[in-house]
C-alpha cells in the first residue's frame, strides 16, 4: 500500500487520541470529580411500601430459612409474596410509608430552610472543636487510667 495506513497503524492511532486527556476538564472523569459531595446533614429518602414490606419480611425469611444466606433468594421470595399480596395486606405496609414520608417532608422543610440561610461557620467549628477534645479526652482517660494503676 503505497501512503496509506496499515489497520495496525490506525488502531494504535485511534487509541493514542481517545487515551489522551482533555484539556478543559470537560471529561467524565473531570465531571465525577468537581462534583459537589454529598452533604450528611441530608434526611435520607423514606422507605417505599415495598422496602417496609421487606424489613419484616427478611426477619420471617431468616427464621423460616436459617441456613440460606443468599441474599437474591430473600429478595425474590419477598417480590413475589409482595406481588401475591392483596391491597388490603398492603395497606399497613402502605401507611408506614406514607408515616415515613411525612415525616421526611417535614425534616426536608427544615434542612431546606438552614441551607437557604446559609451554613453557619461557628456551628462547624465547634464541631471540629468537639471533636479534636472528644480526642483529648480519651487521651486524658488513658493517661488517667495508667496513673490508678501505678498507685
Amino acid at each position: 500500500m503505497k501512503g496509506g495506513r496499515s489497520k495496525s497503524d490506525t488502531k494504535s492511532a485511534k487509541l493514542s487520541v481517545t487515551k489522551k486527556p482533555t484539556k478543559g476538564g470537560g471529561g467524565a472523569a473531570a465531571r465525577k470529580s468537581g462534583k459537589a459531595a454529598k452533604d450528611p446533614n441530608k434526611p435520607k429518602r423514606p422507605a417505599s411500601a415495598f422496602f417496609v414490606f421487606m424489613e419484616e419480611f427478611r426477619e420471617q425469611y431468616k427464621r423460616e430459612h436459617p441456613k440460606n444466606k443468599s441474599v437474591a433468594a430473600v429478595g425474590k421470595a419477598g417480590g413475589d409474596k409482595w406481588k401475591s399480596l392483596s391491597e388490603a395486606e398492603k395497606a399497613p405496609f402502605v401507611a408506614k410509608a406514607d408515616k415515613r414520608k411525612v415525616e421526611y417532608e417535614k425534616k426536608m422543610k427544615a434542612y431546606n430552610k438552614e441551607q437557604a440561610e446559609g451554613p453557619k461557620e461557628e456551628e462547624e467549628s465547634e464541631k471540629s472543636m468537639s471533636e479534636v477534645n472528644d480526642d483529648d479526652e480519651d487521651d486524658e482517660e488513658g493517661s488517667g487510667e495508667e496513673d490508678d494503676d501505678d498507685e
